[in-house]
């Protein structure tokens, strides 16, 4: 192994003469490579380890000063964006500080003073014409400070509706039910309609026949309901059991039943999924009979 180092070592020293110097210098002048390796060591531990702390520690802090009315879905989105938008923040700083180190290890007669007051004039000149991205970077830090939406949330933003990805504070990432990815810059987004802030109403409508039994499907629907809220798999899921709660349209054809209930985020659609398949079932059973859509003709038994 040592000798493999050396010849690595003769290797380089005879394509860069000026390697041996470069590396650990003269005694007229220091060496830079050492100083420069330390400095990317320390950036290295800085970068992964200052990550995990920093997410580490806003994970704690969120936890510590949560609403006593938030779920524990409510709690992770929370933590995700704000973990990932801090730890950005400390990735780029320990970037920006190695690099300033690095060159004035090696540039150590350049005074970099001048250099920040002309950066804050230019920054100045920039403004005016960067108005945009500054509009988003503070509607960005507005967004997540305010708790509008959260990494994992389901929103209608702008038109379009899906998942959160990602919350930075230039733009917000949605992919919808397709696939499709939806970037909003964040100063852009004037209104958002968040899905699962909180809780979650499990809301559907059933048609079934005019001559239909109303109490009889009441109370069907109303059991049900209670049931599966009753069960181990879904009485997490849900706060308030689905339950009738008015009627909807009422026509020759069809007589709309309107159902509801409250459940923890994001778990409405499962809830929805779950009581349909249960109510068609007992429907049937009940030997009560769906709507017929006026466009649509049911397919004949044959004799």
């Amino acid at each position: 192994m040592e000798a493999t180092f050396n010849w690595l070592y003769d290797a380089a020293r005879s394509l860069s003469p000026g390697f041996h110097t470069w590396m650990y210098g003269t005694e007229n002048d220091p060496s830079h490579g050492i100083s420069i390796l330390i400095i990317l060591f320390v950036a290295l531990i800085a970068y992964y380890g200052g990550t995990r702390i920093v997410a580490s520690t806003v994970r704690r802090l969120v936890k510590s000063t949560r609403h006593r009315e938030w779920h524990r879905k409510d709690i992770e989105k929370r933590q995700n964006t704000l973990s990932a938008l801090f730890t950005n923040i400390w990735r780029i700083l320990v970037m920006v500080i190695a690099s300033l180190t690095i060159f004035k290890e090696l540039f150590p007669l350049i005074d970099l003073s001048p250099l920040f007051a002309s950066a804050g004039i230019i920054g100045v000149a920039l403004g005016f014409g960067a108005q945009s991205i500054i509009k988003d970077f503070l509607s960005g830090i507005f967004i997540i400070s305010e708790n509008q939406y959260r990494v994992g949330d389901i929103v209608d933003i702008e038109g379009a509706s899906g998942t959160v990805e990602r919350i930075g504070t230039r733009s917000t990432v949605l992919r919808d039910v397709d696939g499709n990815v939806h970037y909003f810059p964040n100063g852009m987004v004037t209104h958002v309609i968040n899905k699962t802030m909180g809780y979650s109403m499990a809301r559907f409508i059933v048609a079934v026949h005019p001559d239909t039994d109303l109490d009889e499907v009441v109370s069907i629907i109303n059991d049900l309901g209670e049931k599966l809220a009753k069960e181990d798999k879904w009485k997490k899921k849900i706060i308030e059991p689905p339950a009738f709660v008015s009627l909807g349209e009422i026509t020759g054809n069809s007589l709309e039943i309107i159902i509801a209930g409250k459940t923890q985020p994001s778990d409405q659609w499962s809830v929805i999924a779950e009581m349909r398949r249960r109510l068609l079932e007992s429907l049937e059973k009940a030997k009560i009979e769906l709507a017929v859509l006026p466009n649509f003709a049911p397919p004949t038994k044959k004799k």
